[in-house]
């Protein structure tokens, strides 16, 4: 992992000094992999991420405020909202949000699929085996809830800060965390849309107002 690999689906969307930007988050996010990869998280150093993505390990912080974030923040938090206003309004939430789902894995995948499996499956392990990853997570999956309680509330006609809305999301977010530890518990083996559906579908939709 020691090439970066730009997403084209966020890409295409970023002016030439965004674009900069995403590349440099790459190359430290997949210098991060590698080396963890290689000699494990414990031992893996922000000076030696630096160093493999030919940067300053100041620049590694600008990007990025810990070592947890390097492994889970990705690019495309900010499209699932985008996504998801764009289903048909006559779609049912769940649906949608099946929808969604699937395609951010696509996207995830287009480039390298054999590449982006492995740093899913690294990803999700090291959620499932690392306290700090997994507590950094759970703060990161709670900031994407509330990018969904907002696209939620425009298609339901609530109030963003409903609670139905606000827990509708929260929860979901938690039960997908619990259904990637699930899949890294069982050594990956499963289809992980296949474990996203079957939580999805211990939900119900959220009515609208």
């Amino acid at each position: 992992m020691t090439t970066a690999r730009i997403p084209a689906a966020p890409q295409a969307r970023l002016g030439l000094r965004e674009r900069k930007k995403l590349k440099t988050r790459t190359a430290i996010r997949n210098a991060t992999y590698a080396l963890i990869s290689e000699q494990g998280y414990d031992a893996t150093t922000v000076e030696q991420i630096a160093e493999r993505a030919e940067v300053s390990p100041s620049t590694v912080f600008r990007y990025f405020p810990t070592k947890e974030d390097i492994v889970l923040t990705d690019e495309y938090d900010p499209l699932v909202e985008d996504l998801l206003r764009e289903r048909p309004a006559e779609e049912s939430l769940l649906d949608s949000l099946r929808f969604v789902i699937r395609q951010g894995l696509r996207m995830a995948v287009a480039d390298d699929p054999d590449f982006a499996e492995r740093e899913m499956k690294l990803r999700i392990g090291l959620m499932a085996k690392v306290p700090a990853v997994r507590s950094r997570a759970m703060e990161s999956m709670s900031v994407t809830g509330r990018l969904m309680c907002r696209a939620m509330a425009e298609r339901t006609g609530r109030d963003e800060n409903d609670l139905e809305v606000r827990v509708y999301a929260m929860g979901l977010m938690g039960a997908l965390l619990e259904a990637c530890i699930y899949w890294a518990e069982r050594d990956c083996q499963d289809d992980l849309l296949d474990l996203i559906d079957r939580t999805l579908a211990t939900f119900k939709d959220l009515p609208k107002r």
